[in-house]
């Protein structure tokens, strides 16, 4: 087993050119801005980054998003589970790179790991194929999104590549307020679109009307994938529907970066037929949301979930009862 540095795994990776964002070594760099510290372990047939998140009197919890990589886990898992070990996790939380009907095959690389009912990467998505051309694209759209779609344009709606972060954190905040959810600072989305950009593995949307900001996403890319990760919009105009342009031309984007699968990153983790029954009648949570992804004509999946292996049952009993008492409020 080998321990790399960040540049030594980027490296690595390219023999996975279709590995998850999440295991990139400029997300473990971004992590590390916020509690976290990544390893970056490999051997011949698998590798791993390890994310690493401090807790109090020097413990950790370990968790790999999206990963292990290669052909082989059950190699690699010893030299996990020491390092963890070493760094003092009183779990390991591993959350594949693998859809719910792989489950079986993710059960028995993880001897010894359990599935959790921990959340951490949403659990359910939309995903969206940008094989063929784009009319096939708008055939399996909704009616009412290709209407949406065609209605920005017609209301001159513009969508723009922009760099501009203080516009972003700007409809990112007054997107919190009216939909009353918390939002990261403006450093956090600088931050991540300064480390991701330069590589052209991030791209920041701008949609305006005669100059005005209206709504913007920032989405990501790598090898045949692309993910939509954040996105605002302000409380003006949103009858020239910009939020409809933006996605179409960014689902264009990465069909142009080579990409033919773009995850909308995120819906109820419920199953179709009770998200179909249930979306006109909720907004709390994702299924606000929901009702605009569904009409783009994707595909509902479901993730393989998250695999628990606990180290220290006692103090990790102890942390579980503090999480549930921190949500609860009534630790406030």
């Amino acid at each position: 087993m080998t321990s790399l540095t960040p540049e030594q795994w980027d490296e690595f990776l390219k023999q996975y050119p279709n590995a998850h964002i999440l295991q990139t070594a400029a997300w473990g760099t971004f992590k590390s801005h916020y509690g976290w510290q990544a390893l970056y372990i490999e051997n011949k047939e698998a590798g791993a980054q390890i994310l690493l998140r401090k807790l109090v009197f020097g413990l950790t919890i370990a968790y790999i998003p999206k990963g292990p990589l290669g052909s082989n886990w059950k190699a690699l898992l010893p030299e996990i589970i020491e390092q963890c070990r070493r760094h003092n996790a009183i779990v390991i939380y591993v959350e594949p790179d693998a859809w719910q009907e792989d489950s079986a095959e993710i059960a028995s690389a993880l001897p010894g790991f359990t599935l959790s009912d921990i959340s951490i990467q949403p659990r359910r998505t939309i995903t969206i194929s940008l094989e063929g051309p784009e009319e096939e694209w708008l055939a399996r759209m909704k009616q009412k999104t290709r209407y949406n779609i065609r209605l920005a344009e017609k209301k001159e709606v513009e969508i723009t590549i922009s760099d501009d972060l203080d516009v972003f954190n700007q409809l990112m905040q007054t997107t919190g307020a009216r939909d009353e959810f918390g939002v990261h600072p403006g450093s956090y989305y600088q931050r991540v679109y300064e480390l991701f950009h330069p590589t052209g593995a991030c791209e920041l949307l701008l949609a305006s009307y005669q100059n005005q900001p209206l709504a913007a996403i920032m989405i990501f890319k790598k090898g045949k994938r692309a993910w939509y990760f954040y996105g605002a919009s302000n409380d003006q105009e949103r009858n020239r529907m910009p939020t409809y342009l933006l996605q179409y031309e960014a689902m264009r984007w990465a069909a142009k970066a080579g990409c033919s699968e773009y995850d909308l990153w995120g819906v109820p983790d419920a199953d179709e037929d009770a998200l179909e029954a249930q979306f006109s009648k909720r907004s709390d949570g994702l299924w606000g949301v929901y009702r605009f992804k569904r009409g783009f004509g994707g595909e509902v999946k479901r993730t393989a979930g998250v695999y628990a292996k606990v180290l220290r049952p006692a103090i990790y009993w102890l942390y579980l009862i503090a999480i549930k008492i921190r949500k609860s409020g009534l630790a406030g």
